[in-house]
């Protein structure tokens, strides 16, 4: 970081958690890649956006287990974003990695790209989205995770962007659940 004030402890993640030791990005980061057939299409012929948030859905899940060292779940999925259709022989690569952790939960970003399997041309980014997954033990509770050592200009701005999704999110539920409490103390029956 020549040339820039060093970074705070919000903006940068330590090197442990607790005993933990943290882990860089791309220890992580993986690819899945699938070629898209008939039986992936929808109404309309193209491929169907189930079948693109499943593929999300796997490479996020094996990148939040590579980097927790064991099983995570998904707790939610954030911005899913349909950029451009997807089409029956198109081969779909799914790009993920570890963006940010916190003590038990990690977000995933993920870019969906696509390419004729049988043309020389680059791939289109045809989507993207952003998955927050716990890591588990045996007993399906909540385990700690390495923290997340983002290595380049570009895994640490997405670190700071995965810290504001979070900020949001946590507002969101807070505001969701006091407006519920407020209309059960109005009598309000949902």
């Amino acid at each position: 970081m020549t040339g820039q004030a060093p970074a705070t402890e919000s903006e940068i993640p330590g090197q442990t958690t607790g005993d933990v030791p943290g882990k860089p990005t791309s220890a992580s980061r993986t690819t899945l890649s699938h070629i898209m057939t008939h039986s992936d299409t929808n109404l309309l012929g193209t491929v169907h956006g189930g079948v693109i948030m499943k593929l999300v859905d796997d490479a996020a899940g094996a990148v939040a287990g590579r980097h927790s060292g064991g099983p995570a779940v998904t707790a939610s999925m954030d911005e899913m974003a349909f950029l451009e259709p997807v089409r029956v022989g198109d081969l779909v690569h799914v790009k993920a990695q570890v963006n940010w952790t916190g003590r038990t939960s990690m977000e995933v970003g993920v870019r969906v790209l696509a390419e004729r399997w049988n043309e020389s041309t680059p791939p289109t980014q045809v989507g993207s989205a952003y998955l927050v997954f716990t890591a588990v033990d045996a007993d399906g509770k909540p385990r700690t995770v390495p923290p997340v050592l983002p290595e380049t200009e570009r895994d640490k701005r997405r670190y700071q962007e995965a810290q504001i999704r979070r900020t949001h999110r946590l507002a969101r539920r807070r505001a969701i659940m006091e407006l519920r409490e407020k209309r059960v103390a109005e009598g309000h029956q949902d």
